[in-house]
């Protein structure tokens, strides 16, 4: 059995690992983007930084760092009001449902990465809701 010192050490080892693992999950190498849906969801001219919008069959607290908070949130609240789509058309295709949302940051090779994943998440035509997460990064530069 360990000691408390080394149950503490393992753990702190660990905790570690994880941002640089999920971060990895997350690179757009990982899931597939499409630019057609960060024109839907993402400002069409970003001042600091680029928007890239991927998405991914797996669950969103698959995806998600631990200590990220997940929070059913309002349709328009998790997309926010920067991008093209049709705000009607997002609240009637969500009906009195809320998706759930995980919002968080990691860094990658020196740039920060803020992250918004949505699940479950419009298609682009705004017809239907896609299993899976809808993963948002925007990138800040240098």
């Amino acid at each position: 059995m360990y000691s408390w010192v080394c149950a503490s050490v393992k753990r702190a080892a660990v905790a570690s690992l994880v941002p640089p693992i999920l971060a990895l999950g997350l690179q757009t190498s990982k899931a597939p983007c499409d630019p057609a849906l960060a024109a839907l969801w993402t400002p069409a001219h970003p001042q600091l930084g680029r928007y890239e919008v991927c998405t991914s069959p797996r669950a969103l607290t698959e995806i998600a760092d631990p200590a990220w908070k997940v929070e059913a949130t309002p349709p328009l609240d998790a997309f926010g009001d920067a991008g093209s789509f049709s705000r009607a058309a997002v609240a009637r295709l969500y009906g009195g449902r809320w998706p759930a949302v995980a919002r968080g940051w990691v860094e990658e090779n020196g740039r920060l990465v803020s992250i918004t994943l949505v699940s479950p998440y419009p298609d682009r035509d705004l017809g239907a809701l896609e299993p899976g997460t809808l993963i948002i990064r925007y990138v800040v530069f240098e």
